[in-house]
């Protein structure tokens, strides 16, 4: 069975959600995201994927206080990103109850510092994040698109060890319009034993079943949860 990973992104310790991106495309849904987190755990959910946006705007962790709380107040498996770029926020996120670090920009910028992490770490707790536009992976936020195709970059870090990979397609994301299945189809075609989290575009409980017909690992669910298209009830009657 696909694993179920609602999305929480952090501005200002508040549960937001960004249109593809855009900061300026702000919605904020709830104040205090350790209600969120306790829902979907009541819901007998067992993941999270907690994104501190003002980390990535910063390039540095901002909200641990937040990932403190629910890692303290929750059973859930927190996988974490945004703003990590040093060995000092590493040592932060995992202090602060992470037990798994997304990290995308940073792979790019820094690939011997991420390597290094994947080696001192192992690649249980590392998660490669590949977000794209257009094939072509996209950093800073992405405010920038580089030269290097997802594939390319996929290829590199299997070879480092990396076993999961969270896929955003940029175009798709916080539209409602459904995920990009072709490019996921096309990943797991030539990367078979990656462990594969779709994340952009997820509109309805379909497209998460569709998803998990394919056979693709996990699946991060972020503004349908928010805005009620997903049901946690949807989500829980999956397991």
């Amino acid at each position: 069975m696909i694993e179920l990973i609602p999305a929480i992104d952090l501005i200002d310790g508040k549960c937001i959600r960004l249109t593809q991106g855009d900061y300026n495309k702000k919605t904020i849904y709830n104040e205090n995201p350790l209600e969120v987190a306790k829902q979907i755990e009541g819901a007998g959910i067992k993941r999270l994927h907690l994104v501190d946006l003002d980390g990535a705007k910063q390039k540095k962790i901002v909200n641990q206080k937040v990932l403190e709380t629910i890692s303290s107040a929750t059973s859930l498996h927190i996988d974490f990103g945004g703003g990590l770029q040093s060995d000092k926020d590493l040592e932060i996120a995992f202090n602060s109850g992470a037990k798994q670090i997304t990290g995308g920009s940073i792979a790019v910028k820094n690939s011997e510092l991420f390597s290094k992490w994947i080696s001192q770490f192992g690649s249980e707790k590392i998660i490669l994040g590949a977000d794209c536009k257009s094939g072509m992976i996209a950093i800073s936020g992405w405010q920038e698109t580089t030269e290097i195709s997802i594939f390319k970059l996929i290829e590199d870090y299997i070879r480092k060890g990396i076993e999961y990979c969270i896929c955003t397609d940029v175009a798709k994301d916080g539209l409602l319009q459904g995920p990009s299945f072709d490019l996921y189809k096309e990943i797991q075609t030539k990367f078979p034993s990656l462990k594969l989290i779709a994340s952009g575009g997820v509109s309805n409980i379909e497209d998460v079943k569709k998803l998990n017909d394919m056979g693709v690992y996990g699946v991060i669910i972020g503004k349908a949860f928010y805005e009620g298209k997903i049901k946690l009830d949807e989500l829980s009657k999956l397991r």
